[in-house]
């Protein structure tokens, strides 16, 4: 029989305060693992951890910025101790700033790859050796169809992405005879309060350029929504996914397979 539970495993998620993050460990959760999340602002660990549990689930949350290698190392070391090994590392925390590339400054660059590149090399180099002394983990890397795919506005996120692909595959390519599993996720373009402007009704009663342009190029012919994510995390969480070992899975409702609708 397949096996999708995730009970008795830990899983931490980075940046699991609200949105995508928060999707994903919400479903883990209910899968019946132990969440533990961290971000760096308090009040959004406390919000967390209160929108967690009228879910009627019980998350760990802790301040931690995923780039202070220290930093992780000590919080990796406090979760093992309050908490238990980690079995499943979610790299999920991430930044995009939309700034034409002439128009960009090296140190915006800088902070998007820190964010989004290191810090996930920062918490699987956390996590790996316990994972090896236990026998195994689960790492999933959330990258992007900006992994894929370049766009303009976006030239350090889609080149930290794009980096996380590949890190993703040499994590994988280094530690899978460890019993490590090491995939990504490559979420579409997602329903969320972040991209709600993007999806208003204009005042004259149509769609927002932005809206039209992504169902015209969307197969499913919508937005996705984070929960549509929870299916495919649970997958690469659970040891249904053993053998399932340097995938990217693209969650976009087939936009990375369609050429679009003629005009």
């Amino acid at each position: 029989m397949v096996n999708f539970s995730l009970e008795g495993k830990v899983a931490l998620v980075t940046g699991a305060s609200y949105g995508i993050g928060f999707a994903i460990a919400s479903a883990m959760g209910e899968a019946g693992a132990r969440i533990v999340f961290n971000d760096r602002n308090p009040d959004l660990i406390e919000k967390g951890v209160a929108a967690y549990r009228e879910l009627g689930i019980e998350a760990h949350g802790y301040i931690c910025d995923v780039t202070d290698e220290p930093a992780v190392q000590s919080m990796v070391a406090q979760i093992e101790k309050e908490v238990g090994v980690v079995d499943i590392l979610v790299n999920n925390a991430g930044i995009i700033k939309r700034i034409p590339m002439l128009e960009m400054s090296a140190e915006d660059f800088r902070q998007v790859i820190d964010i989004d590149l290191n810090g996930p090399f920062i918490m699987a180099k956390a996590v790996i050796p316990s994972m090896i002394k236990k026998g195994g983990g689960k790492i999933i890397n959330i990258c992007s169809m900006m992994s894929e795919l370049g766009r303009e506005t976006v030239s350090a996120y889609a080149a930290a992405k794009g980096g996380l692909k590949m890190l993703t595959k040499n994590i994988a390519s280094e530690y899978g005879q460890y019993n490590i599993q090491c995939n990504g996720i490559g979420p579409g373009y997602i329903a969320t309060p972040q991209t709600a402007p993007l999806r208003e009704i204009q005042p004259d009663g149509s769609r927002h350029p932005f809206d039209r342009f992504i169902l015209a190029k969307t197969p499913a012919n919508r937005w996705g929504e984070a929960a549509d994510l929870a299916g495919p995390a649970v997958f690469l969480a659970s040891d249904a996914s053993n053998f399932v070992n340097g995938h990217i899975l693209y969650v976009d409702g087939g936009i990375l397979a369609y050429i679009g609708k003629q005009p």
